[in-house]
């Protein structure tokens, strides 16, 4: 079993700043890509931004210059900083990672429950 844990989310004035984590723990032999998304009410979980495991990028136009991903391989630990926040980016913030559980193992999928950020005055 492998769990994907959050922490980070909550309220912040427009213009300000979170920190996101995402632990990954359980039967972990490798991490590939890592990834945050985030769903906001009445829309569609969209991709705010991956990172593979060598350290490539690729974020939404819409986090540019503004959020910063990042990982700690060795504490499978995934991190995305948000720095100048927008009403907009108000939405249930996902973690995601795919995992080997062995060396001959597949690759499978795991996402976290999710944590709320909301972006208010």
């Amino acid at each position: 079993q492998v769990q994907l844990v959050e922490s980070g989310g909550g309220l912040v004035q427009p213009g300000g700043s979170l920190r996101l984590s995402c632990a990954a723990s359980g039967s972990i032999f490798r991490i590939g890509n890592m990834g945050w998304y985030r769903q906001a009410p009445g829309r569609q979980r969209e991709l705010v931004v991956v990172i593979t495991s060598d350290g490539s990028t690729n974020y939404a136009d819409s986090v540019k210059g503004r959020f910063t991903i990042s990982r700690d391989n060795a504490k499978n630990t995934v991190y995305l900083q948000m720095n100048s926040l927008k009403p907009e980016d108000t939405a249930v913030y996902y973690c995601n990672a795919d995992v080997k559980y062995t060396w001959y193992s597949s690759t499978n999928e795991h996402w976290g429950q999710g944590t709320q950020v909301t972006v208010s005055s």
